[in-house]
């Protein structure tokens, strides 16, 4: 169910966001530069709006949008369910899910923490 709600959320946005690009482009323009703006991504000169501008609101972005936002789903953890296995990456680079460390019955404990 949660699937399909977002799969309507995204769509309308996706099809609400390219009928405002088609009707009124330069209006969209300084609205996806904008954003741009707050990620940062149009600071680099080598990567123009012409680049990356038109790819808002296209069929690519709406499978890329939905992948990301299911996939958030499998990594929501609520209290007495099940822990989500979510990919980590080792110091080696290789990826694999945190309950591929668990060993027989034993608890799998997880410190975050940081060095400085």
């Amino acid at each position: 169910l949660q699937k399909i709600l977002i799969l309507l959320q995204v769509t309308l946005s996706v099809v609400v966001g390219k009928t405002l690009m088609i009707l009124f482009p330069n209006a969209m323009k300084r609205y996806i530069l904008k954003m741009g703006e707050k990620s940062r991504m149009n600071r680099n000169p080598k990567f123009s709006y012409e680049n990356w501008g038109p790819t808002f609101f296209s069929f690519k972005y709406l499978q890329f949008v939905l992948k990301v936002k299911w996939k958030r789903l499998e990594d929501e953890a609520y209290e007495g369910h099940p822990a989500p296995n979510t990919p980590v990456v080792t110091l080696g680079g290789e990826v694999c899910h945190i309950l591929d460390f668990m060993k027989d019955n034993r608890p799998l404990i997880l410190n975050f923490g940081s060095c400085t």
